[in-house]
């Protein structure tokens, strides 16, 4: 197997993996809101961490499932134009797009980690009544980058070998074996 499609199915694996990893998260968003609802209005008795716990792993999924979604073409596209082009002309915006994207990946990688380093070294906490330390959910965001950056040059592999006509190193699944 040719490095490029080695490299390709590697990383969109391990996004893969993630993703589906990542999408426990709504299991326990879904069971900590559940729980909320029934001890609040069953009980009288709130609980002053199952709101908060919600919030703070909706950002970590959101993030840790984006490179998979890249690969997966799971994203919002803006098909007005796109569309409309003839295959060559839209392997060609590929070409030229996806680039933006992994630097896009860079800069929030880049600005993000020395947030999260500060936020561990000084112990930040919510500030809530729950008060839990927030850094490893403000961790999410540098590693999604990178994962984003990697998936992104994996997709721009991809798109390199359609512009010259060759077959994809790494093709998305069809939509049935897409994980929900």
């Amino acid at each position: 197997m040719p490095l490029p499609a080695a490299y390709c199915r590697l990383v969109t694996a391990v996004n893969r993996w993630i993703a589906l990893a990542a999408s426990a998260l709504v299991v326990v968003m879904v069971a900590a809101i559940g729980y909320e609802v029934v001890v609040r209005y069953a009980f009288g008795a709130p609980t002053v961490w199952a709101l908060e716990l919600s919030r703070l792993l909706l950002g970590p999924y959101f993030l840790l499932v984006g490179p998979y979604l890249l690969h997966i073409g799971g994203h919002v596209n803006v098909d007005v134009l796109y569309a409309r082009l003839p295959p060559r002309g839209a392997r060609l915006v590929d070409v030229l797009t996806i680039p933006v994207i992994a630097v896009f990946g860079v800069l929030l990688a880049w600005f993000s980690a020395p947030l999260v380093l500060s936020s561990f070294a000084a112990g930040e906490t919510s500030t809530s009544a729950w008060n839990p330390a927030v850094w490893p959910y403000k961790a999410a965001l540098p590693v999604a980058a990178v994962l984003l950056v990697a998936q992104a040059l994996a997709e721009w592999l991809r798109a390199l070998a359609r512009a010259r006509g060759l077959s994809d190193p790494c093709p998305p699944p069809a939509a049935e074996e897409r994980p929900t």
